[in-house]
C-alpha cells in the first residue's frame, strides 16, 4: 500500500488542510471495510482506479470524482481491486471558496463533482488519471484551485467567522454560541446562518465533531488514559455522555472504536 500526502502552498493554506493519494491494490476476491467517520472536513476526492462501494448510506453508489459534504454518522466504504485516490481535505471555511452554493446544502451527501464544477473537473481528472507521480497530481490540484480562488469575489463572511473558528479549536468545541456569535458581530440567528452557508453544518453540530476530533486525538497521545478520565478531560459532562456521542458519530463505544481503529484525527492532525 503505498500512502502520500502533502501540504497546499502558502496562498491556498488559509483554505485547504492537505492533499493525500492512497494506492492499494487487494488480490482477487480480497475487499477491505474502512469505517468513515465525521471528521470536520470537506473533501474533493478522485477515484482513479476502482470504485469502492458504499454501505450504510443513503447513497448506494458514487462516481469517480465527489464532493463530500459533512457526514451525519458514519459509514463504510468497502475497497477490493485497484484502489487509486487523490483527495483534496478544505479546511472548515475552505470549501465555500471553491464551490458557488450553501454548504449546507451538501451536508449528509456525497455529490458528483461535475454537478459544482461542470467541464472544468472532468479535465482535471483525466490530467491526474494521466499523471503517475503523486507530487505531479499536487500540482495540477494546486493550478486548478487557485483558478478557482481568483474567480472568488466575497469573502465577507469567511473572515468575520475566522476568529470564531479559532475560539471553536482553541476550545476543543466547548464553548457557546452566543460566545461565537459575539466574536463575530452577528446576532446568534445571522451567525448560524451564516455558518451554515459558509462551514455546511450548524454551530452545534460541528462542535459536537470537533470535541469528537479532540477525544481521538488525545487518546492518541494519551494511548494509557481511562474512559472516565478521557470523558472528563475531553470536555463530556460524564462518561456515559461520551459513549452515547461515540455511538452516534462512529457507530461503536469508545471502547470498541479504540480497539479496532487507530487514535487518528484527520481534524486535529497536523
Amino acid at each position: 500500500m503505498g500512502f502520500y500526502f502533502a501540504k497546499p502552498s502558502n496562498i491556498l493554506s488559509p483554505f485547504v488542510k492537505q492533499y493525500w493519494g492512497l494506492e492499494n491494490c487487494l488480490s482477487s476476491g480480497e475487499e477491505h471495510v474502512q469505517r468513515i467517520v465525521p471528521n470536520g472536513l470537506m473533501e474533493l476526492t478522485f477515484y482513479l482506479g476502482d470504485l469502492p462501494k458504499l454501505i450504510n448510506h443513503h447513497q448506494s453508489a458514487i462516481e469517480n470524482t465527489i464532493v463530500s459534504g459533512h457526514c451525519k454518522g458514519p459509514y463504510d466504504l468497502v475497497v477490493n481491486g485497484n484502489l487509486q485516490m487523490f483527495s483534496v481535505s478544505f479546511k472548515p471555511l475552505g470549501a465555500s471558496m471553491f464551490f458557488n452554493l450553501p454548504m449546507n446544502e451538501l451536508f449528509g451527501y456525497i455529490i458528483p463533482a461535475r454537478f459544482l464544477l461542470k467541464e472544468s473537473i472532468s479535465r482535471l481528472e483525466s490530467s491526474l488519471s494521466e499523471t503517475a507521480h503523486f507530487t505531479n497530481k499536487v500540482q495540477l490540484a494546486e493550478e486548478f484551485l487557485m483558478n478557482l480562488l481568483a474567480q472568488k469575489v466575497n469573502v465577507f463572511g469567511q473572515k468575520r467567522l475566522k476568529g470564531s473558528l479559532d475560539l471553536i479549536n482553541s476550545s476543543k468545541g466547548i464553548v457557546d454560541v452566543n460566545t461565537l456569535a459575539a466574536s463575530a458581530c452577528w446576532s446568534r440567528k445571522q451567525y448560524e446562518r451564516n455558518f451554515q452557508e459558509i462551514v455546511g453544518t450548524s454551530p452545534k453540530q460541528f462542535m459536537r465533531i470537533v470535541r469528537f476530533q479532540h477525544t481521538i486525538h488525545f487518546k492518541g497521545q494519551h494511548p494509557q488514559a481511562k474512559l472516565a478520565g478521557l470523558a472528563y478531560d475531553c470536555g463530556f459532562s460524564d462518561q456515559s455522555h461520551m459513549i452515547n456521542e461515540f455511538k452516534d458519530l462512529s457507530g461503536r463505544t469508545p471502547r470498541k472504536y479504540f480497539s479496532e481503529c487507530d487514535p487518528f484525527s484527520d481534524y486535529f492532525s497536523e
